[in-house]
């Protein structure tokens, strides 16, 4: 794939069992920008909405066995409600089937909200804790 191509034009949603998964998937390939999976799974909110959006296309020359990924900024719910940003590598084979937003309204909120919300570790240091991977 060439990274000089254009972005995906579209915005992912995900429920939490598919961001679980994302996640997962990230750390098998050992892709950097995830989260760790332990810290997903306590703090994403079970039925919550999570939202992708495209950010930079990303290439591995040392790692020839990975594709090319996508970096995405995600905006992950929480049990508490709160909504946090951060990144995850996604290869096109998981990000392509994807549902992805099809309201500009819900497009425009997505982005109102990524702007505005602090970071995981922003907010984990808020709360005293340690970061996470990221």
């Amino acid at each position: 794939m060439d990274v000089e191509q254009p972005l995906p034009r579209e915005v992912k949603v995900v429920d939490s069992a598919s961001l679980l998964r994302l996640e997962e998937r990230a750390g098998d390939l050992g892709l950097s920008q995830r989260l760790d999976l332990t810290w997903v799974r306590a703090n994403a909110a079970p039925c919550g909405t999570h939202y992708l959006w495209p950010a930079l296309w990303h290439t591995l020359p040392h790692r020839p066995d990975l594709p090319d990924h996508v970096r995405w900024e995600l905006l992950i719910t929480l049990r508490t409600g709160d909504r946090l940003v951060s990144w995850l590598d996604v290869i096109p084979d998981d990000f392509t089937p994807l549902p992805k937003v099809t309201s500009r309204e819900e497009r425009m909120q997505v982005r109102r909200l990524l702007d505005q919300a602090p970071s995981v570790r922003e907010w984990l240091l808020r709360k005293g804790e340690g970061p996470v991977r990221l």
